[in-house]
């Protein structure tokens, strides 16, 4: 399983993740964990939204937005990201 290389979103306001093939994310343990480590977490119950360095929206299904403009900026978020709630790389 990967993430296909982040790409921006059509508004050009944000970078997506998608995963390959498609996953079943446990949310509440992942917001457990974003918690746990100080990160700022609302919970849409068919997503979270993180308050990281940008707003990152972690969906059911894998996928993942983040807020920036900037690619480099939103792959150290996504790299964060996926160490603090161990997604595959």
């Amino acid at each position: 399983m990967t993430y296909s290389t982040l790409r921006l979103c059509s508004g050009r306001a944000a970078f997506e993740a998608v995963p390959r093939p498609r996953l079943a994310l446990d949310l509440p343990a992942i917001r457990g964990r974003l918690e746990d480590a100080g990160v700022t977490v609302t919970d849409a119950r068919v997503l979270l939204i993180a308050r990281m360095e940008r707003e990152v929206t972690i969906s059911r299904d894998g996928r993942i937005l983040i807020k920036s403009a900037d690619a480099v900026e939103a792959g150290q978020i996504l790299a964060r990201l996926r160490a603090l709630v161990d997604l595959p790389a």
